[in-house]
């Protein structure tokens, strides 16, 4: 690492320390520098931990967001979850097809647990998903009945693999129709 010593070339507030001179204007400019620095890094690490309630999973399904946030919203959850958004949801977390993104999933949940303390997951798939049709294929969501069969299938394997690795976390699982309905699947 090399430093510069020429004076015009730095901050205004360390050219007269590099000149061999300490002016007042230099050091309150100094000062409010590093207060600046100190007090941005203490608030994010306010930021960064806590008490929350939970961990929400939804879908990256642009015509879900609104609705996943008004149902979060009804359930007294604004500004008390971290959220995680994946294509399918429990399905991005659990199938096969997609079983590269399965570690940023757990990784995350582990952050949210040390930083957040958090206590369950609200996992939410959503009808007519096409992560769904990419992981089982299309006959598996063809009608509602078959729909939701998958789905619960989905979601109970991720609460069987939630329930083995973050055991102390509370599981609540459900269905989303696109216009917001919300259907426990436990």
């Amino acid at each position: 690492m090399t430093f510069r010593t020429d004076p015009s070339a730095t901050c205004p507030c360390c050219s007269d320390l590099l000149r061999g001179q300490f002016s007042r204007r230099g050091f309150m400019q100094g000062a409010a520098a590093a207060g600046a620095v100190l007090a941005m890094s203490s608030s994010v690490a306010l930021a960064a931990s806590g008490n929350y309630e939970a961990m929400v999973l939804s879908c990256i399904d642009p015509r879900l967001q609104e609705p996943v946030r008004r149902y979060t919203a009804r359930r007294g959850l604004t500004g008390k979850y971290s959220h995680f958004v994946i294509a399918g949801a429990a399905i991005g977390v659990v199938a096969e097809p997609f079983k590269d993104w399965h570690k940023a999933f757990w990784d995350n949940l582990a952050a949210s647990v040390q930083l957040h303390n958090i206590k369950r997951v609200i996992a939410i798939d959503h009808r007519d998903c096409g992560a769904a049709k990419i992981a089982y294929g299309a006959d598996k969501v063809a009608n509602p009945k078959i729909e939701t069969a998958t789905h619960r299938a989905a979601l109970d394997e991720f609460r069987k693999q939630m329930a083995a690795r973050q055991p102390a976390l509370k599981v609540e699982t459900g269905l989303m129709a696109i216009n917001g309905r919300f259907e426990t699947l436990a």
